[in-house]
């Protein structure tokens, strides 16, 4: 019978793997320390996407437009990284382990470049800004990557796997709640100090990416290395693998969908709420306020999925997101409480389809080594990432220029109303028809609880053949 491991490195004990009619359900508390990294990790997402390019332009001095070039331009490179890494995840032998060795290389790039990037020299020129984010992506994919393949092999159960990419997005739910506690502290203590602010959600960056590791590393052993590494494959046959695979595909595009979605509105939080609702003091408040309804958003999310499955309950969300995102072409400036109704709501909403998706990339991974025999996970989990950091990079990269051209200007002490116009229409409707694409793109999605318990009845079967 095929075994799933469920202890740490220092003790090790086996448990049937999950089959379709019973799940066996991982430790919370080796769950809880095995999501760790995502402290770090998710909390350096807030300021890329919302904090830096602001606090870049008019701290720095980094003209906007170029901005949008350079995060474009770095994001893009990420998203190359990302299936080199994956792949050579995948055929890695080590000691250590395949998914081990990368994470705690990366972390090294990753806190290096990110003392940088959060405490810049006093000159900051747009080379020095292009090379310390082309490091920091760097090391992001490095951890990102093997840890979410990692996070697909610790269990086989399709519910169980919702659970585990749950306690993942809890755990970064709260690591940006305190990375937007801090800001907010900020505005309070020493309002205009932006150097002080990036310096606040950097040191907390870096201040967990230590204990992070360690206690991510340490979790769970990972499962053992498949008999045959998989084939080596060129740049064309990875193309052609992944462009094949119909399912990792839906999967891509309509997390590319909703990842563009919250990107534009994130790109363009503090300037919407500071500039056309006239309520600076409530930007990094409202977007405290929306992640505390976050936190508790995700485990109401699983209990949904495992009574509707994922897909049914990613479409639900992503309607959720269109009708919020409309109701802001309601809001009047100057006048907080609807703009604070739907921050709840949101908040409530947050990540709902990012969760199901994520959960879903290793069900598709289980359905291609049915198929093929070899065991592709982080090379899909590396695509899947792939959609996301395009997807943020095409969000700052097109809403940036966007609200540019029709005449908004961050740094101007007033804009006209047609400027701040355009910006509230990219800002509403920009993410309502992102969300409304990813729910089409998902809508019907043919691997569900039934079809996936079949596939691990049937890899269950051919492990014990091949083990006996």
């Amino acid at each position: 019978m095929a075994t799933v491991l469920l202890s740490g490195a220092s003790a090790e004990r086996r448990v049937p793997a999950a089959s379709p009619g019973h799940e066996e359900r991982l430790d919370g508390g080796r769950l809880l320390a095995f999501s760790t990294i995502a402290l770090p990790v998710y909390a350096a997402q807030m300021p890329l996407g919302v904090y830096l390019p602001a606090i870049y332009a008019q701290h720095y001095g980094v003209p906007l437009a170029l901005l949008g070039t350079i995060f474009l331009i770095e994001r893009l490179w990420g998203t190359l990284a990302d299936p080199i890494i994956g792949a050579l995840s995948d055929r890695t032998r080590s000691r250590f382990g395949r998914r081990r060795t990368w994470i705690a290389a990366g972390g090294l790039v990753f806190g290096l470049s990110g003392l940088l990037l959060f405490f810049p020299l006093a000159k900051v020129t747009p080379l020095y800004l292009g090379l310390v984010l082309f490091a920091f992506y760097l090391g992001w994919s490095m951890i990102q990557i093997p840890y979410l393949a990692w996070s697909g092999e610790i269990s086989g159960g399709y519910h169980e796997r919702t659970r585990v990419v749950t306690y993942q997005t809890v755990v970064g739910s709260a690591s940006l709640l305190i990375v937007l506690v801090l800001p907010t502290i900020v505005d309070q203590l020493r309002p205009g100090d932006a150097a002080l602010k990036l310096g606040a959600m950097g040191g907390m960056i870096l201040l967990t990416l230590l204990p992070g590791l360690v206690l991510t590393l340490r979790a769970f052993p990972e499962p053992p290395l498949p008999a045959l590494p998989s084939r080596r494959l060129s740049i064309v046959a990875t193309t052609r693998l992944v462009l094949g695979n119909r399912l990792l595909l839906r999967v891509l595009a309509s997390d590319f969908a909703v990842t563009l979605g919250q990107s534009i509105r994130g790109a363009l939080f503090v300037f919407f709420v500071s500039l056309y609702m006239g309520l600076p003091q409530w930007a990094s408040g409202l977007f405290l306020l929306q992640f505390v309804f976050g936190i508790a958003a995700g485990p109401i999310w699983m209990r949904i999925a495992r009574r509707f499955g994922k897909h049914r309950t990613a479409v639900a969300g992503e309607l959720v997101q269109v009708a919020i995102n409309l109701g802001l072409l309601l809001v009047v400036p100057g006048e907080l409480p609807l703009l604070l109704a739907l921050t709840i709501v949101q908040g409530l909403a947050q990540g709902s389809g990012n969760l199901m998706l994520r959960a879903m990339v290793a069900d598709v991974a289980d359905r291609h080594r049915l198929d093929t025999g070899e065991d592709r996970a982080a090379l899909f989990f590396s695509v899947f990432s792939i959609s996301i950091k395009a997807a943020m990079a095409v969000a700052i990269g097109v809403a940036l220029p966007l609200v540019a051209w029709a005449g908004f200007d961050p740094a101007a002490a007033h804009n006209s109303p047609r400027a701040l116009h355009a910006l509230l229409l990219v800002f509403a409707l920009g993410p309502a028809l992102s969300h409304l694409v990813s729910a089409a793109l998902i809508h019907g999605f043919p691997l569900d609880e039934a079809a996936h318990a079949d596939i691990r009845r049937a890899l269950d079967a051919r492990d014990a053949s091949l083990a006996s």
